[in-house]
């Protein structure tokens, strides 16, 4: 580190000592995309206080560039994979989930989702095998005394590493298919009849066959939908801890959860103490933007601009998609800024300039941005609520479609399907979130609820984070659900010696009155004898 840096963190370092508590170690166990861009702001603003954060990552991992960071302590653990196998895999999985997927019944769609959590599972298992089982990096862990353990809960193995380290977890996560995790490891009590199940698309106003679709999925999720291959982390946990367990147990024990959502987002619904939101955590002021293209959004004059960007592994189309979307653009009076690193397409208009790269958050952030075409991805969403800009969304794959639900439910979005994609309904889409007044005001709207909070999202997490070191965990926020069995919890073994004690009483009732009965009758019989 320069010698400036060096005594700039130094100065951090005093100034965290003699704060509120001293100023703490942290182990991250990371996912990759768009997850580490999330958790990446919140390690940076850790830092910036002054904390130590360290985090574990394996040699084949696609987005996480240790070499990039010179702040952060990297312990990087040896795989068999290569990183340019598992960037294959996962693009496999986005262009699977993207064209094929879309072909199918929803319940079939459901089948093939679990194939590719099934595989994502088995491959994240065997990264942390390859952590658990590493002898030496374990007691090198061990001899670092960190403080807490920030996981993201989509891939497991931070909870095991919190429990052998004998230190608090704190989760940072989006969701699980069907709120499965949150339900029965968190707790959180989230009702069929109003809270609508993740991927189904339904709102919080469902009618009658909606919610008879709603309890469908939930009752599937539940016992037929796994996002992990359950059985057989249960199993490497109960092995490395040398006692049964399982992997909803293991997950149970965390201190904190970090929803990366918020009312803005998300339909009203029950939720914990140690379950906080901060949704949006990533946004940030617009900056100036580079100077070509700023040079080429001034040069839209009243009419504006529109982004469009379908995220950071969605970088190009098959060349008929690209034409039919090209051709669409092309016919706006608007000019466009589109991320896409393929073939130019034929169709491209003049008003439209294609990069590989876009500022995204400082492009939304810039008043002549009209609309966003976006795919529907969670951190896409929230620089639109936080800078009030209307969407046109063509979801692809994972909660994508749920959340351009969510948004045309708001009335701050128009949703376009990809499997149907013609430039027709593209333009028609993009004409009504622009010519509309009411996306606008909607979406501005949205942005006043996402701004109006006590504390920035950001901080909310850091909060919580420092909360849990200065405190050596949260468990005074757990709730006493944890500690009791599933009967217990929906009270079966009250209701069922309420009903033992009813039914007795009425046994006991009906044999005195037959006793009663049958002894005036013989003493009816008494009488006509004498």
């Amino acid at each position: 580190m320069p010698i400036k840096q060096t005594s700039v963190f130094l100065l951090i370092q005093l100034i965290c000592y003699f704060r509120l508590g001293t100023c703490g170690k942290v182990l991250v166990w990371p996912t990759e995309y768009s997850h580490w861009i999330n958790i990446k702001m919140i390690l940076d603003e850790l830092l910036q206080r002054g904390h130590e954060v360290t985090v574990l990552t394996s040699s084949a991992s696609v987005l996480i560039e240790p070499s990039n960071e010179s702040s952060i302590n990297f312990e990087i653990y040896s795989v068999p994979l290569g990183k340019d196998e598992l960037q294959y895999i996962f693009q496999k999985w986005v262009t699977e989930w993207t064209y094929d997927f879309q072909k199918y019944s929803l319940w079939t769609y459901y089948s093939k989702m679990q194939k590719v959590f099934s595989e994502y599972s088995d491959i994240i298992e065997s990264f942390c095998k390859t952590v658990v089982l590493n002898k030496s990096l374990m007691k090198k862990l061990k001899g670092s005394r960190f403080d807490v353990v920030l996981a993201d809960a989509i891939g497991p193995c931070g909870e095991l590493l919190a429990e052998l380290l004998k230190i608090p977890l704190v989760y940072s996560l989006r969701f699980f298919p069907g709120y499965t995790y949150e339900k029965y490891s968190g707790g959180l009590p989230l009702p069929p009849s109003y809270v609508p199940v993740v991927l189904s698309e339904l709102t919080d106003h469902m009618t009658f066959v909606e919610r008879v679709k709603n309890m469908l999925q939930v009752l599937y999720f539940d016992f037929w939908f796994q996002v992990f291959n359950v059985k057989s982390w249960n199993q490497f946990y109960s092995d490395v801890l040398g006692r049964p367990t399982t992997v909803y147990e293991m997950m149970g024990k965390a201190d904190i959860w970090l929803l990366r959502t918020y009312w803005d987002l998300e339909f009203p619904h029950p939720f914990l103490p140690n379950f906080d939101f901060v949704g949006g955590l990533h946004c940030k002021p617009a900056k100036s933007l580079p100077k070509e293209i700023e040079e080429f959004v001034q040069s839209s004059g009243e009419h504006g601009i529109v982004v469009f960007s379908l995220g950071s592994m969605i970088k190009n189309l098959t060349d008929e998609k690209a034409n039919i979307v090209a051709s669409a653009l092309a016919q706006i009076p608007q000019k466009v800024v589109w991320r896409f690193d393929g073939k130019k397409p034929n169709t491209l208009g003049s008003n439209t300039r294609l990069y590989k790269w876009i500022p995204q958050n400082d492009l939304l952030g810039h008043p002549k941005t009209k609309a966003f075409i976006a795919h529907g991805g969670t951190n896409g969403i929230y620089e639109a609520i936080y800078h009030g800009i209307p969407i046109v969304g063509i979801p692809l794959f994972a909660d994508q479609a749920d959340n351009i639900h969510h948004m045309v439910a708001k009335g701050t979005a128009v949703r376009v399907d990809f499997k149907t994609l013609s430039t027709k309904n593209l333009l028609t889409a993009l004409k009504t979130v622009i010519n509309d007044p009411s996306y606008k005001e909607n979406a501005m709207r949205l942005s006043r609820i996402h701004h109006d909070q006590p504390m920035k999202p950001l901080d909310r997490a850091i909060f919580w984070i420092e909360f849990v070191m200065r405190n050596k965990g949260a468990k005074h926020l757990r709730p006493a659900l944890h500690d009791l069995t599933w009967f217990q919890y929906h009270s079966l073994d009250v209701i069922g010696f309420l009903l033992v004690c009813v039914a007795a009483v009425v046994f006991i009732i009906t044999k005195c009155c037959l006793f009663c009965c049958h002894k005036t009758a013989n003493m009816g019989k008494k009488k006509k004898k004498e």
